[in-house]
């Protein structure tokens, strides 16, 4: 799940920075965490696609872009969001 993360948000958003992690092992007990983990992750992201848009739309491109993600088993993702433009 952590490479296609990665591998999506680099090819849709050509991000200047991104670090994605697996933290679904903090979420041990809580909703929608599997054994194994790959079900919460949190995700930095800057690039100039997120450039003029609200937080709202930034995040729902991000969702848009992982939702075969998100029926695959991805059940949270926290985004710290950044844009280029200063």
């Amino acid at each position: 799940m952590y490479e296609r993360i990665s591998s999506k948000l680099q090819t849709a958003f050509d991000p200047v920075f991104l670090d994605v992690v697996d933290d679904s092992e903090a979420h041990r007990g809580h909703g929608g965490y599997r054994e194994g983990g790959n079900t919460h992750f949190n995700v930095t992201i800057k690039a100039s696609s997120f450039n003029g848009l609200s937080r709202v739309a930034q995040q729902r491109l991000i969702n848009k872009e992982l939702a075969q993600e998100f029926e695959d088993g991805l059940h949270a993702l926290a985004l710290v969001v950044q844009t280029t433009d200063g």
